[in-house]
């Protein structure tokens, strides 16, 4: 099935399984959403569980704030990942801290779904990677599937969560198949996973990314280089051991998202393999990624955002050194 059709799979199990999950979102009803991943949802399970919104992000967020506090489990969407801004004082002051603050008495489980990225020729707002300005807040789990397996099973996990999740979906990816095994035991939410095995370079990504790193490592094969593919799948908290244990093993790696370098989840990463991998680099930690400019209009955005031949040539500098 698509990616689409995983995640929206997935909210039809969660929903089945616990009539507290209630959806909320702009145009997920009568429409299914801007690119149908709640389609017939709302006609299977009614308006009072599959809520069309106001065009009111912080307003969604808020009154999900309140949903959960009295028992519920929502899941909201953000039509666009350039949306979410109306609503970030609810998640870092609000959805974040309300755990810490009650000391653990208050749980929060609700679930954030944002299409994320770039590769759609849409206009400002439409296609921006805002990731790390949600992994870089305590108290949020961070999670972005790749693949439509993942998309499955992650967001029901996600729902099941009592902390609350930032759950980014590629929206460029949507459309890609995969098998799906709905009746397997799915990997752990917050566990990296290796999509390739390789022995010369470590490619590490998450979201949209991964299939372009598979897709490098194909064409590196071709050239007798044998290249690594991580997923990272969950961006807070990492899971630094799976990619530390490959790094070990292969001495190098690249760090691979369509984010701004500048502050991004690959310097992150860059500094942790530093620190914990030290002894075993054969060259530095190279990242690529988005430049550190406002998203570009359509006609550049294939300038823009990362792709094989960018990725090839941090492998063969990486190769190089």
């Amino acid at each position: 099935m698509t990616i689409a059709k995983g995640i929206n799979n997935g909210l039809r199990a969660a929903m089945e399984r616990d009539p507290k999950v209630v959806l909320m979102g702009e145009d997920i009803g009568k429409l299914g959403g801007v690119f149908r991943v709640t389609d017939g949802l709302q006609k299977d399970f009614g308006e009072d569980r599959v809520i069309d919104t106001p065009l009111a992000e912080a307003g969604i967020v808020g009154t999900a704030i309140g949903m959960a506090l009295r028992g519920y489990r929502p899941v909201v969407e953000i039509q666009f990942d350039g949306f979410i801004y109306p609503a970030f004082d609810h998640i870092v002051s609000q959805v974040a801290k309300m755990r810490a603050r009650s000391l653990g008495k208050i749980k929060l489980p609700m679930v954030i779904r944002i299409p994320v990225g770039g590769g759609i020729g849409a206009v400002e707002h439409h296609s921006e990677s805002n990731e790390a300005y949600f992994a870089h807040t305590a108290g949020l789990k961070v999670v972005c599937c790749s693949n439509a397996e993942d998309a499955y099973w992650m967001i029901q996990q996600a729902i099941e969560s009592d902390d609350p999740v930032l759950f980014y979906e590629p929206k460029r990816r949507y459309w890609d198949k995969g098998e799906v095994d709905e009746s397997a035991a799915p990997r752990p939410l917050l566990k990296a996973q290796v999509c390739r095995e390789g022995t010369d370079l470590t490619l590490v990504a998450y979201g949209p990314m991964v299939k372009t790193c598979l897709q490098a490592a194909e064409a590196a094969a071709a050239e007798g280089k044998n290249l690594e593919v991580i997923d990272l799948r969950t961006l807070s908290p990492l899971d630094l051991d799976t990619v530390a244990a490959s790094v070990e093993k292969t001495g190098r790696t690249v760090i691979v998202h369509e984010a701004s370098t500048f502050l991004g989840m690959g310097a992150e990463i860059a500094a942790a393999l530093q620190q914990r991998c030290f002894y075993h680099l054969e060259a530095p930690v190279l990242r690529v990624g988005g430049y550190n400019l406002p998203y570009p209009p359509s006609k550049l955005e294939e300038e823009f955002l990362p792709d094989l031949d960018r990725v090839l040539d941090a492998v063969d500098r990486s190769l190089a050194f």
